[in-house]
């Protein structure tokens, strides 16, 4: 979760902080537009901040920060639509919980349950499976507050400006609420396990056809991958006796974040040693897990990083993954994280990174701890090989790119920036990302 303390913000990685000259908690729509209509007279500038899991420095600035964390409720529920709308502050933690108890799900979810719905929607966040979409698909309509204050409601019969707000990156305005298409609640059995990296990039077309979710996470400095296939059910959800709580808590919680989390220490006090540590992570183990869906799709993650992801066209996937690989060797590269793989299908999304076609999600990562020089290297030479399949980087991770690299990757790249004069002419919600990124 992101801190502000003494004036200062910080996200949850701690590479961004921001003094603002003021830290707003509005308790309503109205009480917000008043914020932005103030700001935008004085021609302050205001940015929303969720959780802060964005390892940007989208929500930075210097004016009004906004906490959206009190425009949480649920608003209404229409089961004949399948649709509920909430404020744009809920977190996916809560609203997961929420529609659980309605008996509804979200199709599809990423890993991290902490972020507001809005900071992951806003950033394309994605969730896996080859026939879904990720989160801002799923968005029906919504509100969005825009630089003078006012309040638009925006639906797919507006064309072009719904689909450029439907992900957003905080440049066109604030999101108040969503309306969302939910599915009946439903289970999922999660096979997990170990598996040689190369005979799975042999047959990488099959798992990703063959499984309705399906990821995986390649060792660096080993050949083994640990994959995660998690398939929908009927079966009930096993009650867990005190024995299973045990080793779930051993596998997910102590292995996987305490024990990860004094590897990667070690790692950063003697680099060294982080190829051989790296062979302590793989386990030739499988364990099957039936659970509600929410429970499935998301991680507990304790351990603190830096993050990059790429989307890059699916039939490069296992390519660029081959070309990662020998990079990381080629170049001497230490890395103690796990590469992250997911997979989406296309949508029409303007700033969607799966806009026009089905999607690999390449994704990096460095402990927190490690000195820049070296996270910097590691993330520019992975961007170099995604640059040749038209790697699109994810709007909430690092990334290097401006507006004339982000311009080539996008076809309704001009009906963006069209959306963005629209709704905010004056950049009240600008900063120095939005700057590079979209053009001041």
């Amino acid at each position: 979760m992101s801190t502000f303390r003494r004036g200062e913000w910080s996200n949850w990685a701690g590479n961004q902080r921001m003094r603002p000259v003021s830290f707003e908690r509005p308790e309503s729509e109205s009480e917000l537009s008043s914020l932005v209509e103030r700001a935008h007279g004085r021609r302050q500038k205001v940015k929303a901040v969720g959780t802060g899991h964005s390892f940007t420095s989208t929500a930075l600035t210097d004016g009004f920060l906004v906490d959206m964390s009190k425009l949480d409720q649920l608003v209404a529920v229409d089961r004949e639509a399948m649709t509920v709308t909430v404020g744009a502050g809920i977190t996916i933690a809560d609203l997961n919980e929420t529609l659980h108890g309605l008996g509804l799900a979200l199709p599809n979810l990423g890993d991290i349950a902490y972020q507001t719905i809005s900071g992951a929607i806003s950033t394309s966040t994605h969730g896996t499976g080859a026939r879904f979409n990720g989160l801002a698909a799923q968005v029906r309509a919504l509100r969005l507050m825009t630089g003078d204050g006012s309040v638009v409601q925006l639906s797919p019969a507006d064309g072009p400006l719904f689909r450029a707000a439907q992900v957003g990156v905080g440049a066109l305005g604030i999101v108040t609420q969503y309306t969302l298409g939910v599915v009946p609640a439903f289970r999922l059995r999660a096979n997990e396990g170990a598996e040689p990296l190369e005979s799975l990039l042999e047959s990488i077309e099959d798992n990703v056809d063959a499984n309705d979710h399906f990821e995986f996470f390649w060792i660096p400095h080993t050949k083994w991958a640990l994959t995660k296939r998690n398939e929908r059910t009927s079966d009930p959800a096993p009650t867990l006796g005190p024995r299973a709580r045990a080793h779930r808590w051993y596998s997910k919680t102590l292995m996987e974040n305490y024990a990860f989390g004094a590897v990667c220490k070690v790692g950063n006090l003697r680099p060294s040693l982080i190829p051989r540590l790296a062979t302590a992570l793989p386990s030739t183990g499988h364990s099957t897990t039936v659970s509600e869906s929410y429970q499935i799709f998301a991680s507990k993650r304790i351990v603190r990083f830096l993050e990059m992801e790429y989307s890059i066209p699916r039939e490069h996937c296992a390519e660029a993954l081959r070309r990662l690989r020998a990079m990381i060797d080629d170049k001497g590269h230490l890395v103690s994280f796990p590469v992250e793989v997911r997979f989406t299908a296309g949508d029409d999304i303007t700033l969607s990174t799966a806009h026009g076609r089905p999607s690999a999600y390449i994704a990096v990562h460095m402990h927190k701890g490690t000195p820049w020089p070296r996270i910097e290297a590691y993330f520019r030479d992975v961007a170099t090989i995604m640059a040749d399949y038209g790697g699109r980087p994810h709007w909430g991770k690092m990334h290097f790119l401006g507006r004339a690299d982000l311009s080539r990757l996008y076809p309704k790249w001009d009906e963006f920036l069209a959306a963005r004069d629209h709704f905010d002419p004056t950049r009240t919600f600008g900063n120095a990302y939005t700057a590079n990124c979209f053009g001041p």
